[in-house]
């Protein structure tokens, strides 16, 4: 049964504008305070998972939550996802140990799983599509300006208060979104058959596939060789899965990932760019602070907040792109988009000891326009070519896949950078023409975590002036180098990017007559009265 209940509009975006912005402050404010969590709980072998577990969760629940609120209604599923997400976030205040604070994480990352994706569904749901240009241009303005302020907030709570606030901090935040949508969103549409069919079996099968992989994506080539049977083990289990995924999929009366969707061409173009710009995007700009840290020699606090250009850059072109689509082919934007982050990511592959921080800034703006103008356009594609009773699931699906990408970009780069990082510490061992800075580079070059201290804390090398220096820019030319390998590699995503944005095809949004009608003939009732 269809139900349609008034909305208000102005007390439903506020809630939907706060959820995002905590949840996605979330994946940038935690890394200001791990240093102190860490010192506090210890864990240092282990601290990585707090990132990956919440990874793992919010993006296997992304397509299920999706294809659940076609059936159940956008409104409560959004609201069980808040409330998730508090408990979590209250549970990691809490936490005494390393492996609690990690799987308190998981269970945030399922609340933040789930109100992400039905965050911009409930835009497509209650805007026609020339106002969703607009308001998901907005959204991800949104999502960058929490990546420029989460750094600054993080490290402001840790030195005023203590690292639990930094999650004690979306308690009341999230009450006031989860509020404001209770009264906001009060009975919506909810495209329902008359007999509900839940794809448990596609479920129970993605999970454990997507949970595999990535694991074996962040163990592989660290705690087990690649070639090895633990490889064979994680990576077989979830192909496996996979192939039993897309069979049950093919033959469920209501899949969580319908195949038939990619019949479409928008839509599986959008997922493909999206799954790239994830592999390019996420996995090289973590190196970044990095290098500025370590290369150009700005302070940790400086290094903290070096994304901002590029974030400024980025809340700019959404706004930017999102205009644009009403005058302009899909085509023409994302194509336009990912050029400028090829030219971006040339441009960072050209960093290297003479490079300057202004020089750093100004090629991350470029960066940072490029992908601005290519995220937002990418949900507003895919959700303009569907009706409304699937926009559920095709907006998780595009979540979904540039999740996925970031997540396998992060782990494949990272594996990237230590390879590249072995052998160019090799060469310039090799190169090095006194004997003694050999002898050093070769019994420091065995930790990449040993060498990055050396990096921002050169002090800790305990040796004469020449020799010091000369083993300091020999380690500085390798991970110099290293970073230009990383960013190349992650050229090779972009660059296939702009053939798949080539072949989206000539889909623009389409102007709703309709909508317009009916304003005109409220605007009449309006008057008459």
């Amino acid at each position: 049964m269809n139900q349609a209940q008034s909305i208000n509009t102005k007390m439903v975006l506020t809630g939907l504008i706060i959820g995002m912005f905590f949840s996605s402050l979330e994946q940038t404010i935690v890394g200001t305070a791990m240093p102190t969590i860490i010192g506090d709980l210890n864990g240092f072998s282990i601290f990585a998972w707090v990132t990956t577990a919440y990874l793992i969760t919010s993006t296997a629940v992304t397509p299920i939550v999706g294809k659940l609120s076609d059936q159940y209604g956008r409104r409560f599923l959004y609201l069980t996802g808040v409330i998730i997400f508090i408990i979590g976030s209250g549970l990691c205040a809490t936490a005494e140990t390393m492996e609690q604070l990690i799987f308190y994480r998981a269970l945030q990352g399922v609340g933040g799983g789930m109100m992400m994706p039905l965050s911009q569904t409930i835009i497509g749901d209650i805007f026609t599509a020339e106002q969703r240009a607009k308001w998901q241009g907005v959204f991800g303005a949104i999502f960058g300006l929490s990546s420029v302020i989460g750094p600054f907030i993080g490290g402001f709570i840790v030195d005023t208060i203590s690292w639990h606030w930094i999650f004690l901090i979306n308690v009341p935040f999230g009450l006031l979104s989860a509020g404001l949508i209770f009264a906001g969103l009060k009975q919506e549409v909810v495209h329902r058959n008359e007999k509900v069919n839940i794809d448990y079996l596609g479920i129970f099968t993605l999970i454990p596939a997507l949970v595999l992989l990535l694991l074996g994506l962040t163990f592989a080539g660290d705690s087990f060789e690649w070639l090895s049977a633990e490889s064979f083990g994680y990576f077989g289990g979830a192909i496996i899965l996979g192939v039993l995924f897309i069979f049950i999929e093919r033959k469920a009366k209501e899949p969580i990932l319908d195949p038939s969707l990619f019949k479409n061409r928008v839509f599986a173009a959008t997922n493909g760019l999206g799954f790239l710009l994830g592999l390019g995007m996420f996995g090289a700009i973590m190196f970044v602070p990095m290098f500025m840290q370590g290369i150009l020699g700005v302070s940790p606090t400086q290094a903290g907040s070096t994304m901002t250009p590029m974030m400024i850059s980025l809340i700019a072109a959404s706004i930017i792109g999102g205009r644009l689509l009403l005058i302009v082919r899909y085509r023409t934007v994302l194509t336009a988009g990912m050029i400028i982050t090829m030219i971006g990511f040339l441009l960072m592959s050209t960093m290297g000891l003479d490079s300057t921080v202004l020089t750093a800034y100004a090629f991350m703006v470029v960066l940072g326009f490029g992908m601005g103008l290519v995220m937002p356009t990418l949900m507003i594609a895919v959700q303009n070519e569907f009706p409304k009773h699937k926009l559920g699931a095709v907006t998780s699906a595009s979540t979904f896949f540039r999740s996925m990408g970031g997540t396998i970009g992060i782990t494949i780069l990272n594996a990237v950078m230590n390879k590249s990082l072995q052998s160019n510490m090799a060469s310039v061992t090799t190169d090095q023409a006194d004997p003694a800075a050999g002898e050093v580079l070769q019994e420091v070059g065995k930790e990449s975590d040993a060498l990055f201290s050396l990096l921002v804390n050169p002090e800790l090398l305990e040796l004469p002036g020449e020799l010091k220096t000369a083993v300091l820019t020999s380690i500085q030319t390798a991970w110099a180098n290293s970073f230009t390998t990383v960013f190349l590699t992650g050229l090779i995503f972009i660059t296939v990017g702009i053939f798949v944005a080539l072949s989206v095809g000539n889909g623009k949004i389409k102007r709703d007559k309709k909508t317009k009608q009916e304003v005109s003939v409220e605007k009449t009732t309006v008057q008459q009265h």
